[in-house]
């Protein structure tokens, strides 16, 4: 099929390209930006004017729940969503049930993503079997199966001499290990150490939490050589170490999700449950350091932190809530507010949901690695088009992700949030349209 999209604003942060012009797409690929050549017969033509062309977005953090949390989350209905949000790869964490853990299970993820034709797909492998934090996985085994780096999601590995080896390991096979900075001891409270926790009276999480993981994990980096990507950085203290390491020269890369961007600790409120995450939401003044280092790249990317979660595990006390918000169609809309805030040109904050997570994860993308992440004549058509003049409240009943609940409805915020997505196409293929009410 062969498709023309007319007078948009394309905009590729990879290359700096922003400009109104046509995109042809044909087989699957882009054919061209500009003018299109004279022969090309479109079967389809979509008119952009006033919309903005861009890379589909490429999303480092998000849990589709199946298999094993089907109650939760469906492949098909997380695909659906992320395909809403102008998200054509995700990459998806090992905590299933069960975890990815067996080559097998890995393939066959992929096999029902590539079916459904909705969003590529690119699992972590767990770190060690059943994510025990005792066992090496088959890191080579799963690496051909398709995973793009190794995690322990949100469980950490204690024993130190454990997490050696499996850097040890992974620095052999050439892979990366994907690890959220959380000491298993501190790190077991439901809201930020502060004033508002203890006059909540709820467990507090310090930020020592995160900063004692950083030391040892940059220590054990600086002995193995392998390279880490530490996930959902949190705090201003956090940022500090990251940016010494990177300027010592560690293969250490990072995310931040969209939640700890944009809330602090201040609005869990009286207790709302769609505000209990992990990590918790910190202070202001950790939420601008975030801000900042995303700015100037010392954070390499923005990631949805997707988790659904259904309304028996998160209408309950606050303590007791199952940590967790729906994320992946409000992705492009809190970078675009993200950018806004900090006074960046629209490429400059478009490539952190694009082309910067590519980077992150390198050349196991094989065939996709030159051309993810970005609009390159002759390059995969994995496009979004948005228009960045609609703003729009957030209902959760609005929401095509199976999990309702998010800390941004427009209920909680009284926010309403840029730019809507009304195309995404994956491999040339229409992933997504919107509704003409929302369009």
């Amino acid at each position: 099929m062969k498709f023309l999209i007319q007078n948009g604003r394309v905009i590729d942060p990879a290359s700096g390209r922003d400009e109104v012009t046509d995109v042809a797409i044909a087989s699957g690929r882009i054919l061209s930006i500009g003018s299109a050549p004279p022969d090309f017969g479109a079967h389809r033509t979509i008119d952009a004017t006033g919309l903005v062309v861009m890379p589909g977005l490429v999303d480092l953090a998000a849990r589709l729940r199946e298999p094993g949390h089907e109650h939760e989350g469906m492949l098909e209905s997380e695909l659906n969503a992320a395909a809403a949000g102008g998200v054509t790869s995700l990459v998806c964490p090992p905590d299933t049930d069960p975890p990815l853990d067996e080559p097998g299970l890995v393939e066959m993820l992929k096999f029902r993503a590539r079916k459904l034709s909705l969003c590529r797909l690119f699992p972590l492998g767990a770190l060690t079997r059943g994510l025990g934090g005792q066992v090496l996985t088959e890191m080579a085994e799963l690496t051909e199966a398709g995973c793009v780096g190794f995690s322990q999601a949100d469980v950490p590995i204690v024993d130190t001499q454990i997490l050696m080896r499996a850097l040890q390991y992974a620095a052999t096979v050439g892979t990366t290990v994907w690890l959220r900075a959380n000491d298993p001891w501190l790190g077991k409270g439901v809201a930020a150490s502060g004033p508002l926790a203890t006059r909540l009276g709820l467990s507090g999480v310090p930020v020592a939490a995160e900063t004692l993981a950083l030391h040892t994990l940059f220590e054990l980096v600086r002995s193995t050589g392998a390279r880490v990507h530490v996930c959902r950085l949190s705090s201003a203290a956090g940022v500090a170490l990251l940016k010494a390491a990177k300027a010592e020269g560690l293969p250490i890369t990072a995310d931040v999700s969209i939640n700890s961007l944009h809330l602090t600790d201040v609005d869990i409120g009286y207790f709302n449950s769609d505000m209990r995450l992990s990590p918790p939401l910190r202070h202001g003044h950790d939420r601008d350091a975030l801000r900042a280092a995303l700015a100037d790249g010392t954070i390499d990317a923005l990631v949805s932190d997707h988790t659904p979660v259904d309304d028996d595990e998160k209408n309950l006390p606050f303590g007791e809530a199952e940590p967790g918000a729906s994320g992946l169609e409000l992705l492009l809309s809190l970078t675009l507010k993200w950018g806004q805030a900090h006074g960046l040109s629209m490429a400059q904050s478009l490539a952190r949901v694009t082309c910067d997570p590519v980077r992150v994860i390198g050349d196991t993308l094989g065939s996709l690695a030159s051309s993810a992440g970005r609009l390159l004549p002759g390059g995969v058509a994995d496009i979004c088009v948005f228009d960045p003049a609609i703003e729009w409240p957030v209902v959760p009943d609005q929401l095509l992700s199976q999990g309702k609940h998010t800390p941004f409805t427009f209920a909680s915020t009284g926010m309403a949030l840029p730019g809507r997505v009304r195309y995404t196409m994956v491999a040339g293929n229409w992933a997504y349209e919107a509704p003409a009410l929302l369009a």
